[in-house]
């Protein structure tokens, strides 16, 4: 019966991978989860949580390929602002990148406060910029 229904709710509600507003007005995703009202459990944040942290490391890696070499505070901060703009926008940040690769922690610090992002994120760039510079 459960597959059954999960069969006729896929074809009346649809499938879609990204949120969208339904026809009253409501934030919906995935088959007709309504985020405006129902939003998500604690176990769906925690493994949508995971899955995205795993991607975050995929992308760290692809920019950075002695990522397991930096101190894990740092790669904290490399994660974090990945997680945070995406891969693209983290690419954006030529000279952080190149202060990185360098081993020079101060100009990478730096190179965060001194952006339009630190400018968005408030605070946490000044808790991120200080684990980067102290490992």
């Amino acid at each position: 019966m459960i597959s059954d229904l999960k069969d006729l709710l896929k074809r009346h509600e649809g499938e879609r991978f990204y949120p969208y507003t339904d026809t009253i007005g409501h934030i919906t995703i995935g088959c007709g989860r309504n985020l405006s009202e129902k939003g998500i459990s604690k176990i769906e944040l925690e493994f949508m949580l995971d899955n995205d942290i795993s991607d975050t490391l995929t992308d760290a890696h692809s920019i950075f390929n002695n990522f397991w070499s930096f101190s894990e505070p740092r790669q904290m901060v490399i994660l974090s602002m990945i997680f945070n703009i995406g891969k693209n926008g983290f690419l954006g940040f030529k000279k952080l990148i190149a202060a990185i690769k360098e081993g020079k922690w101060l100009m990478a610090s730096v190179e965060m406060i001194d952006s339009q992002w630190a400018k968005q994120v408030g605070t946490r760039a000044f808790e991120l910029a200080e684990m980067m510079r102290n490992g």
